[in-house]
């Protein structure tokens, strides 16, 4: 089901609250970037399971050719994946 703009602004929103609610630290840092800007990807392949959570992970590799060169930029800086594997996935797609 087509998640609306708001539906997106209003998560959004709530993810940027949490996070400036805690202390900064460079894995929040880190988890809020690919969060960002892995969010479209999220909502396209995987907003069926709870946002970080271990099935979540799983459809994103499931699905890692499908992801979009911003969300692997992402995973790359975050160390989640290695730039190896993201440029694997980045040209598979192409």
């Amino acid at each position: 089901m087509p998640h609306s703009f708001a539906t997106r602004l209003s998560l959004t929103a709530a993810l940027l609250g949490m996070a400036c609610a805690m202390a900064p630290s460079t894995s929040t840092a880190a988890s809020m970037a690919v969060q960002l800007a892995c969010a479209d990807d999220y909502y396209a392949y995987c907003s069926r399971h709870a946002p970080d959570s271990k099935l979540t992970r799983k459809c994103m590799r499931t699905n890692g050719t499908k992801l979009s060169q911003g969300c692997i930029s992402a995973l790359v800086a975050a160390g989640e994946i290695t730039k190896n594997t993201g440029t694997r996935r980045a040209s598979v797609r192409r």
